[in-house]
């Protein structure tokens, strides 16, 4: 089957992109019964039809080829593909519900008057609307009085459409935000004084608890912490049986004489950006002319293999093949600016050949046609043993996260597991490291963390509750026995340990100090030489004395303050909207109907991907 199937990959192409459209253009989920059937949204009572969401989702899985090439999508990137689409229709419903509702429109008045004066990113980056590589808004309003073609102006006419209200309701929800100077001032001065302290920790995990903890404690502990309880996500187990596809010393060889091939060919002057087009492996630099952009020398943005050859290399010059786990790499350095270089690269992969391809696709079909997609458990275990293959121990597929065996992903598993019946096996899935069968062996469904899942967590939470007190007992004897006087001496005389911290701000504290506000804020509150009582934190007790202050400078802030109260106004107007918009999600009744919908026709959605 795999074979025939890449000897007519071009008819299975044309094939099945036929389908999907006639899929898309009858409208297969209308047999589903009910006079909502072809409604897969709705929200707060606004319906989406099923045509229009696959529409969004074409056009987006289209808009995500062009950036990151024409491989398939995976299932799990075309799942998170199609919650993106959901997730943006949803936006689209609250906000014309709240347009409506706050009685927000648009006149063709208004679209014509920020057409011609406001014209977005895309018209003043376009060279035929500049001027000495300036934007030149005459040039724009000359186009818009002339041009004739009723396509860009509807393209205009509908980003403003959608622009205007958004302005709009931004400026209602955000026309009462003010910033006083005695907040910016408060702000500059927790960003700019500093201190300096001593301070002695009583940390609750040194003290030694053995009191035994029952289930009641830990059971009373998880109901009333339920925020450090998150609930579950469901879990399958999993077992597997694989014909490894990973490349031998042949397909090596002729992986190494490909690269050697291409780069004598750039070696003898052929323009690197056409032959990283049609040479490399890497669709998305190689659609760019292999371009992977400014990256640092000293930088571990790539493995470690390809930054050595990086920094080895000069500007223009065109490296040796460089191996890596992806294949061999053509490197040349386009540019270089101090430690940061521009980069271009042609990735040929080490993939299998002639006749070891055939051997493991003649496998695959074999594990296929005898154990893919069957509803009989005990198959996996009767191929394994009449294929030769091992049948792989139980493994652990979390909803919504990625499956990987070793170093390796296997896609679509994380959400195949949660749509079959037990004891069903899977689809021949197509990995780096070859080609799997997976077989369901029993699901534990997500919820509520249950004690027999939570009790390690639990009981450390509630060990650690128990040694606070104790840890509280020990700092409260302590404060008393050091007296009063100079901490450090005071501490060194008992031999007990005391550090000295700073200088630090409020808003950036040392780690001793961490995710503790009551300790900071004491420490900004003691005079110079001041000490403090015991200072009960989050991770410990604290007994600390001021060892000096510096205050921030008004007249440096006065000099910053218009760029200040901008910046923090802008900031503040965006948590209020984000504010806003959450709440009218959270307060919103949305139905997905997708599961309903589409839960037979998971691998017909999937055409629109192998176009």
């Amino acid at each position: 089957m795999l074979r025939t199937m890449r000897a007519n990959a071009k008819w299975i192409f044309y094939i099945l992109a036929i389908a999907f459209v006639l899929w898309l253009a009858i409208g297969q989920v209308m047999s589903i019964l009910g006079p909502s059937g072809s409604v897969v949204l709705r929200v707060n009572g606004d319906e989406f039809q099923v045509n229009e969401f696959q529409q969004r989702v074409q056009a987006a899985a289209e808009q995500y080829r062009q950036q990151n090439g024409t491989a398939p999508m995976s299932r799990e990137e075309d799942e998170q593909l199609r919650n993106q689409v959901i997730d943006q229709m949803t936006q689209d419903a609250l906000l014309r519900q709240e347009y409506k509702r706050l009685g927000i429109r648009v006149s063709d008045e208004e679209i014509i008057d920020m057409a011609r004066n406001s014209p977005p990113p895309e018209i003043t980056r376009d060279p035929q609307f500049q001027t000495d590589s300036q934007f030149d808004i005459r040039k724009w309003q000359q186009f818009l009085a002339t041009t004739s073609d009723r396509a860009v102006l509807a393209q205009i006419e509908a980003i403003y459409r959608d622009q205007i209200p958004r302005i709009k309701l931004a400026q209602y929800l955000t026309s009462d935000v003010y910033v006083s100077d005695a907040k910016l001032w408060r702000i500059y001065k927790d960003q700019h004084d500093s201190a300096q302290v001593a301070s002695l920790a009583i940390w609750p995990y040194t003290i030694p608890d053995s009191s035994t903890i029952g289930d009641a404690e830990l059971t009373a502990y998880m109901k009333k912490h339920p925020d450090e309880f998150p609930k579950q996500p469901a879990v399958a187990y999993v077992r597997y049986v694989s014909v490894p596809r990973l490349p031998n010393a042949a397909d090596t060889a002729v992986a190494r004489a490909r690269v050697a091939k291409v780069r004598a060919e750039l070696a003898r002057g052929a323009k690197f950006e056409d032959v990283a087009k049609r040479e490399s492996s890497d669709s998305g630099s190689g659609q760019r002319g292999g371009e992977i952009g400014w990256i640092k020398r000293s930088g571990t943005r790539l493995v470690e293999p390809f930054m050595e050859a990086v920094r080895a290399l000069k500007p223009g010059q065109l490296s040796a093949p460089v191996p890596t786990q992806f294949g061999y790499h053509l490197i040349r350095i386009d540019e270089a600016k101090g430690d940061s270089v521009k980069v271009r690269h042609i990735l040929i992969p080490i993939a299998l050949q002639g006749e070891h391809l055939d051997q493991v696709e003649a496998r695959a079909d074999t594990l296929e046609r005898l154990a893919a997609e069957r509803a009989d458990p005990t198959i996996l275990d009767t191929v394994a043993r009449r294929m030769g293959l091992p049948l792989s121990p139980i493994y652990q597929v979390v909803e919504g996260q990625p499956f990987t065996v070793g170093q390796y992903r296997v896609p679509d598993v994380s959400i195949w597991a949660f749509e079959s019946p037990l004891g069903e096996t899977s689809p021949v899935i197509e990995a780096a490291s070859g080609y799997y069968v997976f077989r369901l062996d029993s699901l534990a469904p997500g919820g509520e963390a249950r004690l027999d899942q939570a009790r390690p967590r639990a009981t450390q939470f509630v060990r650690l509750e128990k040694q606070k007190v104790l840890a509280r007992q020990r700092a409260d004897s302590i404060a008393k026995t050091l007296g009063s006087g100079d901490l450090i001496a005071a501490a060194k005389a008992r031999g007990l340990d005391v550090q000295r911290l700073g200088w630090f701000t409020r808003l950036h504290p040392p780690a001793y100090f961490s995710n503790e506000p009551a300790a900071v804020g004491t420490a900004f509150g003691l005079g110079v030489g001041e000490r403090s009582g015991v200072v009960e934190g989050e991770r410990g007790d604290f007994i600390i004395q001021s060892l000096g202050r510096k205050l921030a400078d008004s007249s440096a802030w006065l000099a910053q303050k218009d760029v200040q109260r901008t910046q923090f106004r802008q900031a503040a107007e965006q948590a209020r909207i984000q504010q806003y918009m959450e709440g009218v999600r959270a307060r919103a009744k949305i139905v997905d109907r997708r599961k309903d919908l589409f839960k037979s026709q998971a691998q017909t959605d999937n055409a629109a991907s192998l176009q």
